[in-house]
């Protein structure tokens, strides 16, 4: 067998140009699924850490879709929520571990000569829990300050870095709307989500302070969702339907009436969102896959050539004492070493692609073992599968023509 290794590996040198343009569809097939599943299980991981960063465990209530003389207008624009809904569901569900009621709108923040345009909400205390932020510098706005109106403000590591460069942020008196307020503390930073927004471009201010200064509503007390937490995970289901069950009732809705608000599950939303990559990233490395049976046909046609350049040759092996299994598995040996060397070649390929394109377009990649095992093992495979016939026909052919061969 060694023997037979070296013959075909002195044979596949002989012809470098040849053996390297017949790796080429193997190295780029490889290369491609590599990088496809990378960007993939990229994609996966990041949706992972964003639920782990903002909570799986979120119910978001959205008011209902309006009607305008006859037509529904788009979900979340009716004023169908109150500071009432949210206190009632503070104290009347069990299920939850905390309600926040919410308004919100982009706006522009100026300290000095810099300037800052975010979405600054205005929340109680408990929206830090229920998002899991944490404070990197100075505090969190209390309660009493959230239902005083006290003039304070939370932002984000983005809006800090754009404000205030270096400087610290804590204590410094900025204006949101022409209304100075002063901030108390700067939020950990978490990164962007999934879909490429910067989760630290925000500011938070007290709930009464976004009610009175910066977000005047048309409808007294309305707000703009609500944001609450079940007490864990698997309350998710029980929470989701004891807060329809109280709004309802708030409502005096019948059995059978529609509901004037939307309960939206952040987990199932998330899930959704993390079984579409998936589905993507097996499609990417299905199309990634065809290039891999390009290369194999690649294979098969020169490895034919082979033979037929070859055949006086096979002749002479034959006439001197070789078996027909001896040809088959040189030839098969030649069509691994070709796959097994586009194989590794496509692996170096496809993490540089993967590095490439994180740095780049900043997609986040992930290049498992198991991606790097199956992809090189397909590799192999596919060259034993288009070497075999080449391999078997070569063994078939008859020593005495064989030697007449020109």
């Amino acid at each position: 067998m060694f023997e037979l290794l070296r013959t075909a590996i002195r044979s596949l040198a002989s012809n470098k140009a040849r053996s390297l343009l017949t790796m080429l569809g193997i190295i780029i097939g490889v290369a491609a699924v590599i990088a496809m599943v990378a960007i993939g299980a990229g994609a996966s991981r990041s949706i992972q850490q964003f639920i782990s960063g903002v909570g799986a465990n979120i119910l978001i209530i959205m008011p209902g879709a309006p009607s305008v003389g006859g037509v529904r207008q788009q979900a979340g624009s009716g004023a169908t929520l109150t500071t009432e809904d949210a206190e009632a569901l503070r104290d009347e569900a069990w299920t939850l571990a905390g309600v926040a009621p919410e308004v919100f709108g982009r706006v522009q923040l100026v300290y000095g000569s810099m300037n800052w345009s975010t979405m600054v909400t205005g929340s109680t205390e408990d929206i830090f829990s229920i998002r899991e932020w944490r404070i990197d510098e100075g505090r969190f706005f209390f309660d009493e300050e959230a239902r005083s109106g006290a003039k304070v403000v939370v932002i984000g590591a983005t809006v800090a870095k754009n404000l205030f460069g270096e400087e610290s942020a804590v204590g410094k008196v900025i204006r949101v709307r022409n209304a100075p307020v002063e901030v108390i503390g700067v939020l950990a930073a978490k990164g962007q989500t999934p879909w490429g927004q910067d989760q630290d471009d925000t500011a938070f201010v007290p709930f009464a302070t976004a009610q009175r200064s910066l977000f005047r509503r048309g409808i007294a007390n309305s707000v703009q969702r609500i944001t609450v937490a079940a007490v864990d995970g698997d309350s998710i289901p029980e929470a989701e339907r004891e807060v329809s069950a109280i709004l309802r009732q708030r409502r005096r809705l019948e059995d059978g009436e529609e509901s004037d608000f939307d309960v939206r599950n952040m987990a199932e939303m998330l899930d959704a969102a993390a079984q579409s990559t998936r589905v993507m990233s097996l499609l990417l490395g299905a199309v990634a896959s065809v290039s891999l049976l390009v290369g194999g046909i690649g294979i098969m046609n020169i490895m034919l050539v082979s033979v037929t350049e070859r055949t006086r040759e096979i002749g002479i092996r034959m006439a001197i004492g070789a078996r027909g299994s001896d040809i088959r598995t040189q030839f098969l040996l030649e069509a691994l070493l070709l796959s097994v060397a586009g194989g590794i070649l496509g692996i170096g390929l496809g993490a540089s692609a993967s590095r490439v394109i994180t740095s780049l377009l900043g997609w986040p990649t992930v290049i498992s073992a198991g991606s790097v095992v199956l992809a090189f093992v397909f590799s192999a495979l596919v060259g034993v599968f288009f070497g075999f016939y080449p391999a078997w026909k070569a063994s078939l052919l008859n020593p005495i023509e064989a030697l007449r061969y020109e």
